[in-house]
């Protein structure tokens, strides 16, 4: 790694500052340090001749990481682990560290750790979405929408349980990525061949010791599984479970940022714009959703990683190879910075989108007569009508004044042709009623929002930091 690298965008223009820290060469070194002398401190409890100066040396110099001198030793020995060793027992005067291992047993247990403290740091990035998320939800559980499948007008319903729908997208995500938390199983010191070989013989053939010394690695790495059976790496179908739940955790957003950007055209909403802003530099009036975009580019790029990741998954030889090693590089910090600008992105629209409501009431009112049609379709049955019949019907007067409307011939009229067809047997009188009566078209909108809330509540209970966390500023 060189001292003047190629700058990874990714990290440098969209991840936190706490994520860039997981993946950091400088911050992956010092995890290495950490674990070596963890380790060095457990082999010396369990009997082997390593002195607690020695191990006070190593701890001295753990934070002094010259990545220019690492990467001259790696290209002289043209093998990364190994220059990392000379390095640090070069500071520290001693040759103490990496006793029994191989390059797996430190590389495959700090790069699970990178992974397990970047779940962690997704996780309440992910509830403090879904809060931000519950409260507008909440607020709007009223507001009547115009909702569209297709990108049709269909139905009414609330910008509230919108809100919350994609919500409900997000939940699944975060309780699978909570379960893989809690499950996540680190590969432990296994050795070359998965065997503990090296350590067993280290310990004069004791296989209790080089458990317990496994034990003691899993406490300092914070995971409370260990695999059982595993060769020289992990199954590489675990990296495949982690990118994936990155790529379902940012899919809720993704829906919502589409339906933010189709709403934004219709000028019924707005996912905020700072003051000093430029939307573009040849249009002055553009006010684009541009971290919508963000996080549909974010989307795109954690898809193309889930098929990388895939493609290391079941392509183990034997014990293990090196093969993965490369896509592995990009694949696992990159595809945690993608997440997490998706995340601070998505936290920073949730903060500042607007709606515009007297929009909203205009295109309600222009609507309603059509998204009430099944409504008026049910009260004509209730009224004596055939079902099939009464479809047709309003089948018929629907689209003749959607045309009038369209082309301008006229108003369109729709429920003076209702009241006036005999096979329906609605007044004019009893249609202005269903559409003046505005409350029966939520529907169980209003309550699905507030169960959303409620489940949420659970999460914000479990992790209250959620609640106050706030996302680093954009560029």
């Amino acid at each position: 790694m060189s001292a003047d690298s190629i700058l990874n965008v990714l990290a440098d223009r969209y991840a936190s500052p706490e994520m860039r820290a997981v993946w950091s060469p400088r911050g992956r070194i010092g995890l290495e340090r950490d674990l070596w002398i963890a380790v060095m401190k457990a082999q010396a409890d369990l009997g082997l001749d390593i002195s607690a100066a020695a191990i006070r040396d190593y701890e001295k110099v753990r934070d002094q990481i010259d990545l220019a001198s690492i990467d001259k030793r790696e290209r002289a020995l043209l093998h990364d682990v190994k220059a990392r060793i000379e390095e640090f027992n070069g500071l520290a005067g001693h040759e103490c560290i990496h006793l029994g291992m191989t390059s797996r047993d430190l590389t495959e247990n700090v790069e699970q750790l990178q992974v397990f403290r970047g779940l962690q740091l997704l996780r309440v990035k992910a509830i403090a979405a879904l809060h931000r998320l519950a409260d507008r939800a909440k607020r709007t559980r009223t507001l009547l929408v115009t909702g569209r499948t297709h990108n049709v007008p269909a139905q009414p319903t609330t910008f509230g349980k919108r809100l919350a729908m994609f919500g409900e997208e997000l939940l699944v995500a975060v309780e699978r990525l909570d379960q893989l938390v809690a499950r996540y199983p680190g590969r432990g010191l296994k050795g070359a061949v998965g065997t503990q070989l090296d350590q067993t013989t280290l310990f004069d053939g004791s296989a209790a010791k080089a458990a317990k010394l496994e034990q003691r690695l899993m406490k300092h790495l914070g995971l409370k599984r260990v695999a059982g059976a595993v060769g020289q790496v992990y199954p590489r179908s675990l990296d495949f479970d982690v990118v994936s739940t990155l790529h379902q955790l940012g899919a809720g957003a993704g829906s919502f940022a589409t339906t933010v950007r189709l709403m934004a055209g219709y000028g019924l909403m707005t996912e905020g714009f700072k003051k000093g802003q430029v939307g573009s530099s040849a249009m002055p009036h553009k006010v684009n959703c541009r971290n919508c975009e963000r996080i549909h580019g974010f989307l795109t790029i954690l898809a193309g990683h889930v098929t990388m990741a895939s493609g290391l998954a079941g392509d183990q030889w034997n014990e293990g190879d090196v093969s993965c090693s490369v896509v592995r590089r990009v694949v696992l910090p990159d595809a945690f910075y993608a997440i997490d600008g998706l995340l601070e992105t998505f936290l920073t629209v949730l903060d500042q989108f607007e709606v515009f409501t007297a929009s909203i009431r205009a295109e309600n009112e222009r609507q309603l007569p059509f998204l009430a049609t099944t409504t008026i379709l049910m009260e004509a049955v209730k009224a004596g009508a055939g079902r099939e019949t009464a479809h047709a019907a309003i089948k018929e007067h629907a689209l003749a004044a959607a045309r009038e409307m369209r082309e301008g011939s006229g108003d369109g009229a729709m429920l003076e042709r209702i009241a006036s067809d005999a096979r329906l047997g609605l007044s004019k009188a009893r249609l202005s009623a269903i559409l003046g009566d505005g409350e029966r078209f939520f529907g169980a909108a209003p309550a699905q929002v507030d169960a959303f809330v409620e489940t949420v509540r659970g999460w914000t209970r479990r992790f209250p930091a959620a609640r106050k966390l706030q996302p680093a500023p954009l560029l």
